[in-house]
């Protein structure tokens, strides 16, 4: 239901009015305004601090009318009573005079409108707005209830999820041990003895269980990220480069790759999570490389208030339609046979970045060479860079 047609319903549906007034002549010139725009409503008086309290409990509002000033109190003093109810119901100053300052006081006191006696012919309008604004706040409320709900819905099934991954992957390790060692046993027993289809046969075996259980591995590091909250240490980028490129040194000199990294920041991350993340976007430009050496940098530069690094490197590249399914886990561009992995370090990558409230994407084209560009907050200053 729009807006408009609640408005609309307003003048059919059955409104209680709650009106704080002690001269019964302006109740009926109130209530005369009300019927002539064609409100359904039913109406009590009350004129004391007590008396407001007393309906408000018995018979809640959906609208109160109140004088500015009474014998007793002021209608202003209705507001701190309604919030202690704990009711969001308008209230709208039907008054005499009233100054401009007052009247604007009172509506950042939280009153929603005010109308003077002497121009009543503006009620209706005041309260159809006032009505339609309510309707609005309960459905925005309404659609934050559900969104929170739904969030946390969310976030308890991605956690059984991943619970589920890791105790599914924990618990497979052992018997696929025990079918990839007997297996391994098998061949190195029987190579020769049988004949050739037999030892082809044990070969796919052992290498479909030694397959298997890098799968599991890769699986069991996947359901690992992002797992612990967020730590608040710092880390220290080029110094950990250090260290990435050091458990990279056998695919560095093989390929004749040089890393270079300009100065890094230090950034409030966990060291080991920062460590994997840019040990698998090198490596893997390590990976996807071309016949000649790779040439690949690192860079980092502050934008909105986050640490933007890009990892750019000269290799394959990346076709457009494939820049977003490469972060799905298990998603592989390649055969085996091309390129060895199980197509989960780039999901590893996505969940970690936004395990810290960043984002990732890659910037390809075939043949020219790729730039992973993913943000974290920013926290702390740059030091010094170097190469490799």
């Amino acid at each position: 239901m729009s807006a408009g047609s609640k408005e609309v319903e307003t003048a059919d549906a059955k409104l209680h009015v709650l009106q704080v007034e002690d001269n019964p002549l302006d109740v009926e010139l109130v209530q005369r305004e009300l019927r002539r725009a064609g409100f359904n409503f039913t109406s009590a008086v009350v004129q004391t601090k007590e008396d407001f309290t007393r309906e408000v409990r018995e018979h809640c509002p959906q609208l109160v009318l109140a004088d500015y000033n009474l014998p007793q109190w002021r209608g202003m003093e209705a507001l701190p009573i309604l919030e202690e109810e704990g009711i969001d119901v308008p209230l709208i100053l039907v008054t005499g005079a009233l100054g401009e300052v007052t009247a604007v006081e009172c509506l950042k006191q939280g009153a929603t409108d005010y109308v003077l006696k002497g121009a009543l012919a503006r009620l209706p309008v005041s309260i159809h707005r006032a009505l339609r604004e309510k309707y609005l706040r309960e459905q925005r409320k309404q659609a934050e209830r559900e969104l929170a709900q739904m969030v946390e819905e969310l976030a308890r099934s991605n956690e059984e999820l991943e619970r589920f991954a890791y105790v599914a992957s924990h618990d497979l390790q052992e018997p696929l041990r025990m079918v990839a060692s007997y297996t391994q046993l098998l061949g190195e027993r029987y190579r020769g003895k049988l004949d050739e289809n037999a030892d082809k046969y044990i070969g796919y075996a052992v290498e479909g269980a030694q397959r298997m259980q890098t799968l599991i591995q890769d699986l069991l590091a996947f359901s690992r990220a992002g797992r612990n909250k967020p730590t608040g240490g710092d880390t220290d980028c080029n110094l950990l480069m250090k260290d990435v490129l050091l458990n990279l040194t056998a695919s560095i000199q093989e390929s004749g790759a040089v890393v270079t990294y300009d100065a890094l920041p230090v950034v409030s991350t966990d060291r080991l999570q920062m460590s994997q993340l840019l040990q698998n976007l090198i490596g893997n430009a390590i990976k996807f490389r071309t016949q000649k050496p790779p040439a690949i940098s690192v860079k980092a530069e502050e934008v909105n208030g986050f640490w933007q690094f890009g990892v750019s490197d000269d290799g394959i590249g990346i076709a457009p339609e494939h820049v977003d399914a490469i972060f799905s886990v298990f998603h592989r561009l390649h055969t085996r046979a091309e390129y060895s992995g199980n197509g989960i370090g780039l999901a590893i990558c996505k969940k970690i970045v936004e395990h810290y409230g960043g984002k990732i994407w890659v910037e390809s084209s075939p043949g020219q060479g790729s730039t992973f560009k993913f943000t974290l907050p920013a926290r702390a200053t740059q030091t010094k860079g170097a190469s490799a």
